[in-house]
Parts: structure tokens; sequence; C-alpha cells
């Protein structure tokens, strides 16, 4: 009866073990499903005011390879490299006019233009799944600043997730060295003196310290 016993108790956990690897397969399918749609939609909204829609993707890699630098958490970092690729998916519903504008935004058209942030965050938010919070809190508060005076929340030094400030640098330096409707593209080392100058004001400087290493690497 003892042996009997001990075998049931082995089949039940080899299925409890075979069922959990079922489950998270399947929520890692799900999850990945979600991801594609999503990617899609934030390359759709940069396709809008870029050539290639690869700025989602390079924002990405970037925020990856300084949190690396950083030696943060390696699961987290990965998940930030795809996460980070949503920065800018409320731009979805930013009119053509303001996107697109080959100038500066009067006041009324930047109020407009930083509400990207609170509907991409609508657009990722009520989800289960860690990357999507993730990706939610990216696009929240990627354009927060170190100093306070970034947007939408005002958020000042710590209080803005690690998440966001790795993505406003490397959003910034992608965005300063390719062309955009506004802009002619600076060269790498002009952008990095320009984010380096930005360190303790607009951006953390510790985030800035570890992505000036990785561009120096690169």
């Amino acid at each position: 009866e003892a042996e009997e016993a001990r075998r049931q108790s082995e089949i039940l956990r080899l299925r409890t073990t075979e069922l959990e690897s079922l489950v998270r397969g399947r929520n890692l399918e799900l999850e990945q499903t979600q991801l594609e749609v999503l990617e899609r939609l934030a390359v759709l909204a940069e396709f809008r005011d870029t050539e290639t829609g690869e700025h989602t993707v390079r924002v990405g890699d970037t925020c990856a390879a300084v949190a690396h630098e950083m030696e943060l958490d390696p699961e987290w970092t990965d998940r930030l490299r795809l996460a980070a690729r949503l920065h800018d998916i409320g731009k979805v519903a930013i009119p053509d006019s303001i996107l697109l504008k080959p100038g500066p935004l009067d006041e009324s058209e930047f109020e407009v233009m930083k509400t990207h942030t609170t509907i991409g965050a609508r657009i990722l938010s009520g989800s289960s799944s860690p990357l999507l919070r993730l990706a939610e809190e990216v696009a929240l508060t990627h354009h927060e600043r170190w100093d306070g005076a970034g947007y939408p929340r005002g958020l000042v030094g710590a209080d803005i997730p690690m998440s966001g400030r790795l993505c406003a640098v490397a959003d910034v330096f992608d965005a300063l060295t390719h062309d955009r409707p506004y802009k002619k593209a600076w060269s790498a080392e002009a952008a990095v003196d320009f984010i380096r100058s930005e360190s303790g004001t607009r951006f953390d400087p510790t985030v800035v310290d570890a992505f000036v290493r990785v561009i120096e690497r690169s």
C-alpha cells in the first residue's frame, strides 16, 4: 500500500508539472501574441514620422544595453528590450498636423503631443502580463525629467521608474541621430555631448554614465 501510494503521488506530481508547463507555454504564447499586435501598432505610429519605423527597435535595444551595463536584473532587462518598443504607442492618437509638423510646436500643439504618454499607458493598461505592465510604465514615464520638469506627472529623481529613466536617454539619443520632419540628424558625438550636458537635469546621471560607456564601446 505504501508503494502504491508513493507511485500515485509520483504520477500526480508528474501530471501537475506537465500541466504547469502547458499553462506557462500557453501564457507565453498569449503574451507573445499580444506583444506582436501592439508592436505592429507602435510601428504604425512610427511610420507616420520616420521612414522605416525602426526607431522603436533601436530604443528597446539601447535600453537593454544600458540596463545590462548597469548590471540590472537580466530577466527584467530582457523584458525591457521588448517593452520599450512600445514607448510611443500613444502617437497613434496624435493628429498628423502636429506629429508631422516641420517646425516647432506652439504651446497648444505641444499640450496635445504630450498626451501620447497617457494615451499610450491607457492602451497598455489592464493587462496581467508583466511585459505589458512594464510597457505601460515606460509609455507613461519616458518623458519625465530628473529635475521634475517633465510630463505627464512631473516626477522627480528616483520617483521616476528606472524603465522611464532608461528610455528617456535612449529615445532622445535615437531621435537626435536620425532625420525627423522637423530636423536633420545629428552626429553621434554631438548627441552624446548633449546627453552629457543634460545629466542631472533632464536625465539620471547614473543612466547617462552607463549610456556613455555603452556608446564609447560601440
